[in-house]
């Protein structure tokens, strides 16, 4: 019987040693970093690490190169956020309902972008916007058209990073539209055609109502991610131009890992955190009243 009752944490125990070591110490240590002045030097010796208290949380969110991150951040959430829930729902959709054997292809064509190394891809897409040789100006010029600083202009760049992560977000999103509209019992359906329901009028009023809580989802660990966008700007811009394409996450790197300056990119990450926190249990919130509203 006791041996019974251990049984569950000896399942668990290896999953929280693993929580614990590789996460749960880590953001530990790294708050304790953001109170302190630590550099390169500060981990060679330890006696070099100053306490600053909140020095550096006040030093980043005065930091105009961190406001500028602010916004480009908002920007790609705004713009990117929505577009792929729209577009990996349309796509799930429109594989579900098609009829041709030619879609169940595409789900494999949007699924693959999802799941291929986002560096490679970035370099690929690089070659695409090089505004002299890419493929993208020069089927511009091939229709008369001029080409498009892609990546030169801060806003047109931000608009084709957007681009990319739009792309590759797609197809994981939408397996999981695909599985939820699966999941949606065929009866309501069979009845709505007896009430002479067209397929739009099913669409509206049947899948799309019942898919709230798979959008919810998706929009949830969608904004999370492009919250931290960091690995296309990274590759392919650098954070330029005149770091009109740098995120928060890319400004927490280039403080941490170039310019050595622990404390102060640690504070920034909190700040992030803080804030992915918050919007988070915003959205959970506005996702309660729905379902409250609709009881």
């Amino acid at each position: 019987m006791k041996g019974t009752r251990k049984a569950p944490y000896l399942f668990i125990g290896p999953t929280l040693i693993l929580l614990t070591v590789f996460s749960l110490l880590p953001i530990l240590v790294a708050l304790i970093i953001s109170f302190t002045d630590m550099n390169l030097a500060g981990l060679a010796d330890f006696s070099n690490v100053q306490f600053v208290g909140f020095k550096n949380y006040v030093d980043v969110v005065v930091d105009p190169i961190f406001l500028q991150a602010i916004g480009n951040t908002l920007f790609y959430v705004v713009i990117g956020v929505p577009l792929v829930i729209a577009c990996s729902l349309a796509i799930a959709l429109l594989i579900n309902y098609g009829r041709a054997r030619i879609f169940k292809a595409f789900r494999a064509i949007f699924y693959m972008p999802s799941v291929t190394n986002v560096v490679a891809i970035a370099v690929v897409w690089t070659y695409l916007y090089n505004p002299d040789l890419g493929l993208f100006n020069y089927m511009l010029n091939k229709l008369g058209l001029s080409s498009v600083p892609w990546l030169t202009e801060p806003v047109t760049a931000k608009l084709s990073l957007i681009l990319l992560a739009l792309w590759r977000a797609i197809g994981l999103n939408m397996i999981i539209f695909i599985a939820a509209i699966k999941g949606i019992p065929k009866t309501y359906y069979e009845a709505a055609q007896l009430d002479g329901a067209g397929a739009w009028r099913q669409m509206f009023s049947i899948t799309i109502p019942l898919l709230s809580y798979a959008i919810f989802f998706v929009s949830v660990t969608t904004m999370i991610g492009w919250l931290q966008f960091f690995e296309e700007p990274f590759i392919m811009t650098k954070g330029g131009p005149l770091d009109g394409t740098t995120s928060v996450a890319l400004f927490i790197y280039r403080n941490g890992f170039q310019l050595s300056h622990f404390g102060y990119a640690a504070a920034g990450s909190f700040i992030l955190f803080f804030a992915i926190i918050a919007i988070t249990l915003i959205q959970f919130r506005l996702q309660n009243k729905n379902d409250e509203a609709g009881a």
